[in-house]
């Protein structure tokens, strides 16, 4: 038998095989792909729905406080990620496994294999996922809070289960992995506790010194502008420490969270102001203060015995001019 090839005969053949494929997907592939497509689609609406109701219930709620919204948005937003994420890998496996007919037996092993070497290989990248998952489930910090992490002090501006990235005072943006925060400093909870020394010098009494600060601070809490930012009246705590002629007095004051700056301020201006007025010089710690008999005293004594120390053998004779005699 002779087989006689033919162009015509051949590209015939491959036409049909194609319109017969074509056929087959319009068929059965393209409806299961728009069914798969359809049910990714509902499910990453579905996602957004709840995360964005979520957020907006606890806007809603006024007695949950800024640093809690804040802890809802941040988790909404980790969850809507990690949701569309998973959809999305799931949606192209149907894909892969029910339009294009790909055995995913053998990809599922390798990826396996391959996730192993992965995670071993990137142990750091583990690291900072599990450490953001613990962050986030303890409430350590949200975005908006004040924090010091691995050194680096601000603002946070946004956080992954990755990576926290925060902007300083300077306006300097700073993103720290996860894996490096092994210690938090929070300065945006709901109650602040904060304190403001004092320097007044050894010679103010204190007895008139404690009453004139207690004054100051509760004239700065009753003020209109600050009375919200108080959460309770400030305390003066009397003497917190002595160096030289330099005393230190202590004001405790609980303010709200991330509100206490000004009013701190302003009750520092007054302080200043009534010091000045009540002729109270400012504490420092290498001035030295003496009685005013004993300063007369060690004057004298100490002309006595610089008198005392000149030998008079050895002074000079008087020198006479020859000229004038003198």
């Amino acid at each position: 038998m002779v087989f006689i090839w033919s162009p015509h005969t051949f590209f015939g053949d491959l036409g049909q095989e194609w319109l017969s494929d074509l056929q087959q997907f319009l068929h059965v592939g393209l409806p299961k792909l728009l069914f798969i497509a359809a049910g990714a689609w509902g499910l990453i609406l579905a996602v957004n729905f709840v995360t964005a109701k979520i957020i907006q219930v606890a806007e809603q709620r006024k007695r949950l406080a800024a640093v809690r919204t804040g802890q809802v948005r941040t988790v909404a937003s980790v969850v809507r990620a990690t949701g569309i994420t998973i959809v999305v890998f799931l949606a192209v496996l149907q894909i892969m496994e029910n339009v294009l007919h790909f055995d995913l037996a053998p990809l599922l092993a390798s990826a396996g294999v391959a996730g192993i070497a992965l995670g071993l290989a990137a142990q750091t990248i583990v690291k900072d996922m599990l450490n953001g998952i613990l962050i986030l489930v303890e409430d350590q910090y949200t975005v908006g809070d004040v924090v010091t992490l691995a050194g680096m002090s601000g603002i946070v501006t946004s956080m992954t289960l990755r990576k926290t990235t925060l902007q300083g005072f300077d306006g300097t943006t700073y993103v720290i992995p996860n894996s490096q925060i092994t210690n938090v400093a929070n300065q945006s909870r709901e109650i602040i506790s904060s304190s403001v020394s004092v320097s007044v010098d050894f010679s103010a009494s204190p007895d008139e010194v404690i009453p004139l600060l207690s004054a100051i601070a509760m004239e700065v809490r009753n003020e209109p502008a600050y009375r919200q930012v108080f959460m309770e009246d400030p305390k003066v705590l009397g003497i917190d420490s002595i160096k030289g002629s330099e005393v230190i007095y202590l004001i405790q004051v609980k303010t709200q969270a991330r509100q206490q700056f000004e009013a701190l301020r302003e009750m520092q201006r007054r302080i200043r102001l009534a010091l000045e007025a009540h002729r109270m010089l400012p504490g420092s710690p290498y001035r030295v203060l003496q009685h005013p008999g004993q300063a007369g005293a060690a004057l004298a004594g100490e002309t006595a015995g610089a008198m005392a120390a000149v030998d008079p053998t050895m002074a000079k004779p008087n020198e006479v001019n020859p000229f004038s005699g003198q």
